[in-house]
């Protein structure tokens, strides 16, 4: 078994894409969540409520040969991908397109402008808007493949296309494709463009948040007076190595990926089960090997919707007790779906090293049916560890856990 590392962080967020400019704000309680104005002419949609990216440009660099077969979704993944290998002292080198990287990454689904162009051809007849590029914008692996065309990569291709764990099992696979020493080098994390029929497909199941005229005061992760997600947009990537490898070259490590554990609820598509949930996590612990007691903080999927706050706490405290820190990005950048799982994994690392936690914003009651936890809130909070979790919960009953280890 080959032991893995992170060696190179980045994300892309509607708070900033550098951890001091996206920090910063976390310090100053200030969320990326606005109301959307534009979405008013969608009369049956409810919430109005998102975290939009509005200052995201393509680098001047890409030409537009690379830019052909990429819609927002490929363009936040690529650029992300492309800040992780600065990170890492990686880009423009030649080991990343020996075969020796590969990537693993995902989405909820394509960029949905090409989705509506073959929708208004069945519709109407017509093929406006469609080129020859149309599918590859649209397709499922659309973010994987086109990292890896983007930067030559020829090693492993692992598209990772599961909602709201696309981004964790990204992270996932790839940490295990180099444990069990199939290639060396991965990029792997997952990203979302914002469209409002993602706010509809949770609109439609009365869990949109509809403080439509107060944004800055929503989602409300755990909190008792909570009433829906926001959804939000991003990229996130890590770049994962295998230890001796980064050691050969002089990397910088900036932590330890330990365990990654991953199941199906198997019983219902949008209504979480307790006893699964808990049981990812334990897989992670199992992998890791070590004891519950070992992890400082957990990252918690935190959506603000009344089923998953209620099972995803009550899973954390049956497993590891009242005590256990809980907090959730999501308070401020609002539910990046593909994304979440690779940004709040790069948050964990973050805050681990700098022993400085983040709080969940807004969160001002506990809901009591909520599991009992140390809830994080109003400061940061200082603490030391060596173990932190990062859990994620995707749409079809699909868990992720991973685990992160201070490098030292």
């Amino acid at each position: 078994m080959k032991r893995v590392v992170v060696t190179g962080m980045a994300g892309i967020t509607s708070l900033g894409s550098d951890w001091a400019s996206i920090e910063a704000n976390f310090v100053a309680g200030r969320s990326g969540i606005r109301r959307m104005d534009e979405w008013d002419r969608f009369t049956e949609l409810n919430t109005r409520l998102a975290g939009p990216i509005d200052d995201f440009a393509v680098p001047a660099h890409w030409t537009r040969k690379q830019l052909r077969s990429m819609g927002r979704v490929s363009r936040l993944a690529v650029g992300a991908a492309e800040q992780a290998l600065q990170d890492a002292g990686l880009l423009g080198n030649p080991i990343i397109r020996d075969g020796r990287m590969g990537v693993a990454c995902g989405s909820s689904t394509g960029s949905t402008d090409e989705i509506k162009a073959f929708g208004n051809m069945l519709l109407n007849s017509v093929a406006d808007g469609l080129n020859a590029n149309s599918y590859v914008r649209m397709m499922p692996h659309t973010t994987a493949a086109n990292i890896s065309i983007f930067f030559g990569l020829t090693g492993r291709l692992i598209p990772t296309s599961s909602a709201c764990t696309s981004g964790s099992q990204g992270i996932g696979y790839a940490y295990e494709a180099i444990k069990f020493g199939r290639l060396p080098l991965m990029l792997a994390g997952g990203a979302e463009e914002l469209c409002p029929t993602e706010a509809m497909v949770f609109d439609a199941l009365y869990a949109t948040s509809l403080k439509n005229d107060a944004p800055h005061t929503s989602p409300r992760p755990y909190d008792n007076g909570r009433d829906g997600l926001v959804i939000g947009e991003g990229g996130g990537m890590l770049v994962l190595e295998e230890l001796e490898h980064a050691l050969a070259r002089g990397a910088h490590i900036h932590a330890e990926i330990v365990g990654f554990g991953s199941n199906a609820d198997g019983q219902h598509t949008t209504r979480p089960e307790v006893g699964t949930m808990r049981r990812a996590m334990e897989l992670a612990l199992e992998d890791a090997g070590i004891g519950a007691d070992a992890i400082g903080y957990v990252n918690g999927h935190g959506t603000a919707t009344e089923q998953g706050d209620i099972a995803e706490t009550l899973a954390t405290s049956e497993l590891f007790g009242k005590h256990m820190p809980i907090s959730s990005q999501k308070s401020f950048l609002g539910h990046t779906l593909g994304a979440c799982g690779a940004l709040e994994s790069w948050f964990s690392i973050e805050m681990m090293n700098r022993d400085r936690y983040v709080p969940t914003l807004n969160l001002d009651e506990v809901d009591p049916r909520c599991g009992e936890l140390d809830y994080l809130r109003g400061e940061f909070r200082v603490m030391h560890n060596d173990y932190v979790m990062n859990n994620n919960f995707a749409f079809g009953g699909v868990n992720t856990s991973l685990i992160f280890r201070r490098w030292v």
